[in-house]
């Protein structure tokens, strides 16, 4: 129906676009990993792998790599069993007030980031409104100090903050169940439980791969919670590349360690990709 000249001058801006901002980039970026910095500070254009040998090399970084990949895991496991229950719920089991419930899910994605971090660096604080209802009620004597500063209230942020990812894109995936198969599933004598089990669960695995995917891959690289309720022991990879960056100035080191994640992200996507075309249906 179109011409050849049109079809390119409508995807020409697109693809200048990316290349100018993506491609380009990614581009300057690994050539940065392969450069390194002179004791004056000043950066010296001689091609080495010297930063990538430091990043495997040295324990500090390949124990901030796996606590980083824990955590997200670990957000991951939370978001999706938060997340698939409250699908669930609303594209079976809820007849009024489903669009309410649907915009309350997602109202948190409407609130800023980091009002959302420091409510939670309110409520965990040694002051905050946890500390404070466990004295009142005498469960504690003294203030938890675990609650903030830690890993576990990274996780806890973080959870709060990409649960609504995960639950679009499995919320998505059940309202796109045929219901003809559920009454089928009836139909033919299943139980409730054999037909979620059976029916619903390997239908919605791809909205399911798909939200562990963004929950994994959001938490991974983020470095905001890490830095206001971290402390620590809860020190994120990209805090490290934020201080390469900027305090150290040491901007070779930091353009290797993310391009590492950059490859292990594309190396998760291309595996949930393949796992969605695995569990997809037509």
């Amino acid at each position: 129906m179109f011409s050849r000249a049109y079809k390119t001058w409508v995807t020409l801006p697109p693809l200048v676009w990316v290349a100018a901002f993506l491609v380009l980039p990614y581009a300057l970026m690994f050539a940065y990993s392969f450069w390194s910095v002179s004791a004056a500070g000043s950066l010296r254009h001689t091609w080495n792998f010297a930063n990538y040998g430091q990043l495997l090399g040295r324990e500090v970084y390949r124990q901030t790599l796996l606590r980083s990949a824990w955590i997200a895991a670990r957000v991951m496991l939370f978001a999706v069993l938060l997340s698939y229950p409250l699908a669930y719920l609303l594209s079976f089991h809820t007849r009024k007030g489903k669009d309410l419930l649907y915009q309350l899910v997602i109202i948190p994605l409407w609130v800023s980031y980091l009002v959302r971090a420091y409510a939670w660096k309110t409520i965990l604080g040694t002051d905050g409104v946890l500390n404070t209802s466990l004295q009142y009620l005498h469960i504690t004597t003294h203030p938890l100090h675990f609650l903030l500063y830690s890993p576990f209230a990274v996780v806890l942020t973080l959870t709060h903050i990409y649960t609504p990812f995960a639950f679009l894109p499995v919320y998505a995936a059940m309202e796109h169940i045929p219901r003809n198969l559920i009454e089928a599933s009836h139909d033919l004598g299943a139980s409730a439980l054999q037909t979620f089990w059976r029916v619903i669960v390997p239908l919605s695995m791809p909205g399911v791969v798909a939200g562990a995917t963004f929950a994994f891959v959001l938490s991974f690289g983020d470095f905001l919670a890490p830095l206001l309720l971290g402390g620590p022991s809860g020190v994120m990879i990209s805090n490290i590349v934020v201080s390469l960056f900027g305090a150290a100035y040491n901007w070779p080191l930091g353009a290797a360690i993310s391009f590492c994640m950059l490859a292990l992200v594309i190396a998760l996507l291309w595996l949930s990709e393949r796992l969605e075309k695995r569990w997809a249906w037509s």
